[in-house]
């Protein structure tokens, strides 16, 4: 997708294309007794089951029962001004401001002409830690957009506007915990910190899907997997109290922040006796020294 960033009066064309892909295994539907594959037709009420080809296909927003107004795609364009069709940079944030429940799709930015302006707004993004709100229509919509920069690259996230947001209908929490609880709660939390490392969650179910699959064209039966759901404990301490002392729910030695005990040399025991005795006898003398010293300082002022 081609578009253009606009800051201030610099003028930036740029690329967009999607930052992730939803990787799925694609199933089709069949008849359950002929097996043959499922085919949806686009037809309409007047059409006698014909189908419509897609040229033939018009949009329409329908204001009463079976009463539409016909929408062509220059009636959209129409409603476009130019600006729109830019991405306008209203202003910079600080990217810990944005609720996360915003984020919609994410694009990577790449520029399309004015390196030199592109390289500027993604040196002041990246050095001043901001991030760029901005509005642009992309399609026949328009969105909330933020500009940030990750590593040398400049991301762009769209974002619901705020009416687009759904409030909460959670019910309100009554309970407390007790003191007791909260302390052994916050003990497991602190025993399960660890670093975020998204390279090594895998989707382990779609592989087993997989894995499925290759059974099924080799004639093979699909065997129940053995793992079994992990075990609760319905009593709120009681199930505080066994986390804490599971060793599963400990961080690896890696995930251990360094402490100054870390750090201490071990203390190395010396057996020869000979040194020992020697040391003790050097200590001795520096203390008959520093006496002797003292003495002759008295004897001196008197």
């Amino acid at each position: 997708m081609k578009t253009s960033i606009t800051f201030g009066l610099v003028y930036i064309p740029v690329a967009l294309s999607l930052s992730a892909k939803v990787d799925e295994i694609s199933f089709n539907q069949l008849d359950k007794k002929t097996k043959s594959r499922i085919r949806y037709n686009k037809t309409c009420d007047e059409c006698d089951g014909k189908k419509v080809e897609t040229d033939d296909i018009i949009k329409a927003y329908q204001y009463q029962k079976d009463k539409y107004v016909v929408f062509e795609e220059e009636d959209f364009d129409k409603l476009k001004q130019e600006s729109d069709k830019d991405i306008t940079i209203d202003n910079f944030a600080n990217l810990d401001e944005i609720d996360p429940a915003y984020y919609d799709k994410h694009y990577n930015v790449d520029h399309d002409g004015n390196e030199k302006g592109f390289a500027l707004l993604l040196h002041l993004l990246e050095n001043e830690n901001k991030v760029a709100v901005a509005k642009s229509i992309l399609g026949n919509k328009e969105k909330l957009i933020v500009l940030r920069a990750k590593s040398g690259k400049m991301l762009l996230s769209t974002l619901f506007f705020h009416n687009e947001l759904v409030a909460s209908k959670a019910k309100e929490i009554t309970a407390k915990p007790t003191s007791k609880e909260l302390e052994l709660g916050k003990t497991l939390l602190q025993n399960m910190i660890a670093p975020f490392e998204p390279e090594k969650y895998k989707d382990e179910y779609k592989q087993r899907v997989k894995d499925a699959i290759e059974k099924k064209i080799a004639g093979k039966l699909i065997k129940t997997e053995k793992k079994g759901k992990e075990k609760t404990v319905a009593d709120l301490m009681e199930a505080l109290t066994q986390s804490v002392k599971d060793g599963r729910f400990k961080p690896s030695s890696r995930d251990l922040p360094k402490t100054k005990s870390h750090l201490k040399q071990p203390t190395q025991k010396n057996d020869n006796s000979h040194g020992s005795k020697k040391t003790k006898t050097n200590a001795i003398s520096s203390s008959k020294k520093s006496v002797q010293q003292r003495r002759l300082a008295v004897r001196a002022k008197a």
